[in-house]
């Protein structure tokens, strides 16, 4: 499904993402975790479309050259992206602004609208799945909302678009532990073999209600571990230095080698 090969990204001639690598099957679950600076937002950033990076390599989404597409074009193409701050839109209805973005990937796959009513009543039967308040259909989009309703929103922007395939950035970010069971259970819910997920997390709690098939650890631009979801459980025991510090072995091993 997702295929990324030596993908090197730069910002203002800072190097932050060097030869990455990953491979995400059809129906997979993968996470990638790191250090603070590791290149994980970034990594979402520029596979989502976000302008301002300098980035060469290849990222393929069912043979559909990502790095050549507009952001909105990669959304039709089956790329969804969950933001870790989801943006307020003052003055933007939460329904309109959802219903809108629906009917616009559908008329550009070329498949019939949704009328008012059949949008609503998926949208209200999505939200008392993820124990939402219907009243939030009819606030601007993310306006006045708390960390977990706005993560809420986020899950439901998932379950409306139906992507093949969904990046979530920290999606655990402040959320108390109500809110944090509320999101898992709404990724659960749509986890299938049609659809696979991207989840760039800190910390392994989020891991523990949304099992992965494989966990990666990032730094330095690059995946220094791989693993499956014991390894999560591994960096919660130990940190991320003795990933880090074999790493940075075998990195000079290899240098030595080469001369």
């Amino acid at each position: 499904m997702l295929t990324i090969k030596d993908l090197q990204v730069s910002v203002e001639d800072k190097t932050i993402l060097n030869g990455f690598d990953l491979e995400i099957g059809e129906g997979e679950v993968h996470a990638v975790m790191g250090p603070n600076g590791a290149g994980k937002s970034t990594l979402a950033h520029v596979l989502a479309g976000r302008p301002g990076y300098e980035a060469t390599g290849t990222a393929t989404l069912d043979g559909h050259d990502l790095l050549s597409l507009e952001p909105e074009e990669r959304a039709v193409v089956g790329l969804f992206l969950a933001f870790q701050y989801p943006a307020s839109l003052p003055g933007v209805g939460n329904m309109h602004f959802l219903h809108t973005a629906v009917n616009a990937q559908r008329q550009a796959r070329g498949e019939e609208a949704l009328d008012a009513a059949s949008f609503l009543g998926q949208a209200r039967s999505t939200m008392a799945e993820l124990g939402m308040d219907p009243g939030l259909l009819g606030r601007s989009v993310n306006d006045g909302f708390s960390g977990g309703e706005k993560k809420r929103n986020e899950v439901l922007q998932l379950a409306l678009l139906k992507p093949r395939l969904a990046i979530l950035d920290e999606p655990d970010s402040g959320l108390d532990v109500d809110a944090l069971r509320a999101v898992a259970e709404g990724i659960n819910a749509r986890r299938d073999g049609g659809r696979s997920y991207l989840i760039i997390t800190h910390y392994p709690r989020l891991l523990d209600l949304v099992v992965p098939d494989h966990v990666h650890v990032l730094n330095g631009g690059r995946l220094v571990a791989s693993g499956g979801p014991e390894l999560a459980a591994e960096i919660e025991a130990q940190g991320y230095a003795p990933f880090l510090a074999a790493a940075g072995a075998g990195a000079e091993a290899q240098t030595a080698s080469a001369r």
